[in-house]
């Protein structure tokens, strides 16, 4: 889900240029992998690169095109109503992870994700003896919902998820990505799926996705080029 908007974007570039049409389809991360896993005839894959190493390996995918597209950075928000001025682009949420694990703490509910981000910070709050203390006050949302819906309603006061997911969302105000000493980036990359009907055509219009004249679409979603 957090590449929605990127790809479809990109896919109108690749028209422009007279490349044929592509059909997205934008589902959760693992959902996308069971359905190639269990064959569906799609000719691209776009996932976090290891999701992608994953069916790669089990040769639902030709391993020799896994091409990085972009990395995206984990923001965390707050619900919008009287959280203050906007966060300047590029800001970082907390000084450091003392003040994330302190922000932690003060909330009430904790949203993240589901997919590789979230995976990552729950494994990040069990590493730093979180999890009991924060007990059910961990929120996952479902597959395919953002974190950001969570927010706007007031199921959660603290939200994680994909930069690129949460830009431009109402309801809520972006504090900024993680800092340094914790941040969690992931990349995505694309692949040609071995049940791709035109491969030749899938490989050209992955290679024409991560090209350099794509660069500004990528950073106009919040997304930095590989």
């Amino acid at each position: 889900m957090a590449t929605r908007a990127l790809l479809a974007d990109l896919a109108a570039a690749a028209l422009a240029v007279g490349a044929p049409p592509l059909e997205i389809e934008s589902v959760g991360g693992v959902d996308a992998a069971v359905r190639v896993a269990a064959g569906e005839q799609v000719d691209l894959v776009f996932l976090a690169s290891g999701a992608l190493s994953s069916l790669a390996r089990d040769a639902h995918l030709d391993a020799s095109t896994v091409t990085p597209i972009a990395l995206s950075q984990v923001a965390v928000a707050v619900p919008s109503e009287g959280a203050g001025p906007a966060t300047a682009p590029g800001a970082t949420a907390f000084r450091d992870a003392s003040g994330l694990r302190a922000a932690l703490r003060a909330a009430e509910r904790v949203g993240y994700s589901t997919g590789p981000s979230g995976t990552a910070l729950v494994g990040m709050i069990e590493e730093w003896g979180f999890t009991g203390e924060l007990g059910d006050r961990l929120v996952q949302a479902r597959p395919g919902v953002p974190v950001a819906a969570s927010l706007a309603v007031g199921d959660v006061d603290l939200g994680f998820q994909q930069l690129s997911e949460l830009v431009g969302q109402p309801g809520i105000r972006i504090l900024g990505v993680l800092p340094a000493d914790c941040a969690i980036d992931t990349v995505f990359s694309g692949a040609v799926a071995a049940a791709s009907t035109d491969p030749a055509a899938a490989a050209e219009m992955l290679a024409f996705f991560a090209s350099k004249e794509m660069r500004t679409v990528l950073e106009g979603h919040s997304f930095t080029p590989v």
